[in-house]
Order: structure tokens, then C-alpha cells, then sequence
């Protein structure tokens, strides 16, 4: 987790300086040519984001934008990593925000406006190891009904009893009768 500086006011507003880090992974992706890394690499990767995932399910926190652009190295020649910017986290019990998780990175329990909790993060952590991995995001929906379209072709339609539960069900084409692996 990033770490906090100092903190002071100006003209009224409140400035928090953060520790300095390096790029964040999908610059480090696009630095690669959107080549896959190694699997060693993605590993020291997942270890850390765990750790952080694992430090904020501890104190009940949904980051609700975990992607890329948000998981920074600490240094530009190492693998270590902080997860930023948790402008839309929200504490479990606690939702804020009902449009939350960048598109490619969105869970399908947020798109289909169901409730939400910590497994979104973790949805969206496996997204980005696919990511690491490939070069390229898993799921590149260009809205929200190709996003489940695209999820759907990889782990099959939701369950009649997940489908018709949802809030957000009729914004979508879903086949009934399939089950998701």
C-alpha cells in the first residue's frame, strides 16, 4: 500500500504528499510492445497485490478500481508494487458509489447492479494477471453489454437464479439455462 508522507493545507484544501514511485503496469505493459511477461514476474506481482488485497479485506475495504494504471512499481528496475488511488474505495458495509470498476477490469456482479463486495477486487485482480500475461486486457468490451458478451463467451452465461436476481437485467441480452462454470 502507497504510504502518506505528510499532509498539509492550502488555500483551504487538503494536500496529501505520497512516496514517490515509478510507472504503473499498464505502462510497463505498453513499454513491453503488449507482450506477455514471464510467469516468475507475474508471480512476484500477484504475491504483492494479495498482500495488499488480503491488508484490505483485514479492514473491510473494497478498492472498487483496482487495474493497471492503479498498481505502480516502487522503483523502475524492480518488481515491487503499491496499489494508488482509492478515490472510489468504499468500506464494505459502506457502498458509495453504484458506477464504480474501469470496464475492461468490472465484475459482472457491478455490471449487472448487483450488490457488490470484496470479490469484485479480486475479479478484477485476475483480470489484470491476464493481462500481464497476454499483453492485452481479457475482456476489452467497448460498453457495457459487449463487456458481459465477452466475459459470456469465456465462462458461459450466468445461472437462471443469478440472471433473474439481478437489477440491472434487463439492460441485457442473457441466455437462460446455461450455467457458469
Amino acid at each position: 500500500m502507497i504510504k502518506m508522507t505528510k499532509y498539509f493545507y492550502f488555500r483551504n484544501h487538503l494536500c496529501i504528499a505520497m512516496e514517490l514511485l515509478s510507472i504503473n503496469l499498464y505502462e510497463l505493459i505498453k513499454a513491453n510492445d503488449f507482450v506477455g511477461f514471464s510467469t516468475a514476474l507475474i508471480r512476484r506481482f500477484t504475491s504483492q497485490m494479495l498482500l495488499s488485497l488480503s491488508f484490505m479485506r483485514h479492514h473491510r475495504i473494497v478498492h472498487c478500481d483496482l487495474k493497471p494504471e492503479n498498481v505502480l512499481l516502487c522503483h523502475p528496475t524492480k518488481s515491487a508494487l503499491k496499489i494508488i488511488d482509492f478515490s472510489s474505495s468504499c468500506l464494505e458495509h459502506e457502498k458509495v458509489y453504484t458506477y464504480i470498476q474501469s470496464r475492461y477490469y468490472r465484475s459482472p456482479e457491478v455490471i449487472l447492479g448487483m450488490n457488490y463486495h470484496m470479490a469484485i477486487d479480486m475479479w478484477s485482480l485476475g483480470c489484470i494477471l491476464a493481462e500481464l500475461y497476454t499483453g492485452r486486457p481479457i475482456f476489452p468490451g467497448e460498453n457495457e453489454q459487449e463487456q458481459l458478451s465477452r466475459i459470456m463467451e469465456v465462462l458461459g452465461t450466468p445461472t437462471r437464479n443469478l440472471s433473474t436476481a439481478a437489477p440491472g437485467r434487463n439492460s441485457f441480452s442473457i441466455p437462460t439455462g446455461s450455467l457458469v462454470r
